[in-house]
């Protein structure tokens, strides 16, 4: 298992290595790596979601987590749970890759899947947010037909910080 302190691998990225399997939110691959993502948006913002979840809101077919493995190493993951039942829309959650695997195509892989799931579980539309600091994740999802949309996540969020997008799915996708 690793730990935020773990490098995601001593040996060559080969993104052919990649597999993703579905996990429980509160697997310890998992787990590991929702905290490795809480360490790095303290470092990047001074704050972050907390890392404790109901696991149950990842849960097929209204949510779904996934970790991404390169052999038997986990190096990514990312989710979905319903944000909206009667508009079908579903949230985007926990997306996260070490920062030396960002741009390999990990979060397009893992991006791809959730919003493939969601469309077949029915679902219409996928929300999310991200912050300005960010980059590789604005360019992901802006890459991947995101459009802005106003905030929907309010509290602590800084909204000078955070920014919201929207995407449509196609059915049956």
């Amino acid at each position: 298992m690793i730990n935020s302190s773990t490098r995601a691998s001593d040996t060559p990225f080969d993104p052919r290595q990649v597999t993703l399997q579905q996990r429980a939110y509160d697997h310890p691959d998992a787990a590991a790596l929702v905290r490795a993502l809480f360490d790095d948006q303290v470092e990047r913002y001074g704050y972050a979601d907390p890392v404790e979840a109901d696991p149950a809101v990842y849960v097929p077919p209204e949510g779904l987590f996934l970790v991404a493995y390169h052999g038997e190493t986990p190096v990514a993951c990312g989710g979905y749970r319903t944000h909206d039942v009667t508009a079908k829309t579903v949230e985007v959650k926990k997306m996260f890759a070490f920062s030396e695997l960002r741009g390999s195509g990990l979060g397009r892989l893992i991006l791809n899947e959730l919003e493939r799931h969601a469309a077949h579980a029915g679902f219409k539309s996928v929300i999310l947010e991200t912050g300005i600091r960010n980059t590789a994740a604005l360019t992901l999802y802006v890459s991947a037909g995101y459009r802005p949309r106003s905030r929907y996540a309010t509290g602590y969020r800084d909204p000078a910080v955070n920014r919201a997008f929207i995407k449509n799915l196609v059915p049956g996708s």
